[in-house]
């Protein structure tokens, strides 16, 4: 960008040279017109290649805030995802953690043979909870999926909406 920037300050330097140029020629007697009138010519053909060049400038920069805009966006998106997902996962490690010291006691108390209701009773629990704790982070990983093509259909959308409003395919701007 900044090379851009660059050409059009020495383009508009160029073309305050040719300015001053043209007013010496000008001033002194013995300068023809046909070379005054092509001279000015040239001048205005340089101003208007350095217009479209700051169009083009403009355009870059406001597709470049677009673009940053949207992976903002994007970026605000992910991060809840991931804040959900880290959430999902710290709910199974804690369930999986009491399961598997449920089921330590449950083997000893076997083992010993002093099996009680309430060891079963907190086994099942333990197991629900789990299922409960698997059955969350199916959803989050749905919509994990729903969010990322809901994103890709809204890409779609906007690329189908700007591919109608150019009126033809592969037409250059």
């Amino acid at each position: 960008m900044t090379d851009i920037s660059e050409l059009e300050t020495r383009i508009t330097t160029a073309l305050e040279r040719i300015s001053s140029g043209l007013a010496a020629l000008s001033n002194q007697p013995g300068s023809s017109d046909e070379d005054i009138a092509q001279l000015k010519a040239l001048l205005e053909e340089e101003r208007t290649a350095n217009s479209q060049l700051s169009e083009r400038v403009k355009a870059l920069q406001q597709n470049r805030a677009d673009e940053v805009d949207k992976l903002q966006g994007e970026l605000g998106r992910l991060t809840a995802q991931l804040e959900t997902d880290e959430v999902v996962l710290s709910k199974m490690r804690q369930v999986n953690a009491d399961l598997r010291a449920n089921n330590d006691a449950l083997r000893k108390a076997i083992a010993d043979g002093g099996v009680t209701a309430e060891l079963v009773n907190d086994a099942i629990a333990a197991e629900l909870e789990g299922l409960r704790v698997a059955q969350s982070a199916d959803r989050a990983e749905l919509d994990a999926v729903l969010g990322e093509l809901g994103q890709l259909i809204n890409d779609n959308s906007s690329g189908a909406q700007t591919h109608s409003s150019t009126g033809r395919e592969g037409a250059d701007a």
